[in-house]
């Protein structure tokens, strides 16, 4: 079942938690959907509630503006956060969501006073070693090249010219956020942070990802999974299981 969740329209759930003991909210990619994280919905049982954001330019916010820079998005995010934090709430980013759920972070604790019970980052650079790049201001084929090259979106997709058409403003705000972006101080954040990479990511190294330790006060773990930058993906299944216990251990 697909439903928004008490009344926003910033998150989408896939299953039904009546009296959830705690939460995850999942952060899509750059040019991803809610829609790709379906399978977790079911996938960490009766008492976990999982979030998924739906960004505002596709599926059904499709006639939504989009957002291209990353203080708003991840303000709006926060806020829409914000009546989930009853329970221990856990941030899952993957991409460019890696360093929205930073924010988003840093955020709830500055701002609300609320401390995350831990912070998952995946396939993207720590906040002070990233470096921007400016395939937003591309064409259109270079956008797809970067998508085919990433993967993790199906390729009748982007060989559709109309479909390209209308998720290509997606993408493009998307590689925009993310292109002005810039380094960051390596501000840390009062939870454990799991960093989770492919061990043939083309983007992000495993040293990338080690330093998101810098930002890590109160525990780190780095986990390398076989894969590129849509491990998770192939590896779902140890994915889904690591993160489970994580969840029920608090973490």
């Amino acid at each position: 079942m697909t439903t928004a969740t008490h009344g926003t329209t910033w998150f989408r759930r896939y299953s039904t938690t009546p009296a959830p003991r705690r939460r995850l909210a999942v952060l899509p990619h750059a040019g991803g959907a809610a829609s790709f994280f379906h399978a977790w919905g079911s996938a960490f049982g009766g008492d976990t509630e999982i979030l998924v954001a739906q960004y505002p330019g596709r599926q059904e916010r499709f006639n939504e503006p989009c957002v291209d820079r990353m203080d708003v998005l991840a303000d709006r995010v926060t806020q829409a956060l914000l009546p989930f934090t009853d329970v221990p709430l856990t941030l899952f980013g993957h991409s460019m969501g890696a360093s929205l759920a930073y924010e988003v972070a840093l955020r709830l604790e500055a701002r609300h006073r609320v401390t995350p019970a831990a912070l998952h980052v995946s396939s993207r650079k720590a906040p002070h070693r990233l470096t921007p790049r400016d395939l937003h201001r591309m064409g259109d084929d270079e956008l797809v090249a970067e998508l085919r090259r990433l993967g993790g979106t199906d390729p009748a997709l982007l060989d559709d010219p109309d479909i390209r058409q209308l998720v290509l403003p997606a993408v493009r705000a998307d590689f925009t956020l993310v292109g002005t972006y810039g380094p960051r101080a390596a501000t840390t954040v009062g939870c454990p942070v799991h960093a989770w990479t492919g061990d043939t990511d083309p983007n992000v190294t495993v040293r990338d990802m080690d330093a998101w330790a810098d930002v890590a006060s109160h525990g780190f773990r780095l986990r390398v999974l076989p894969g590129g930058h849509f491990y998770l993906i192939q590896q779902h299944e140890t994915l889904m299981r690591e993160l489970r216990g994580h969840l029920t251990e608090g973490h």
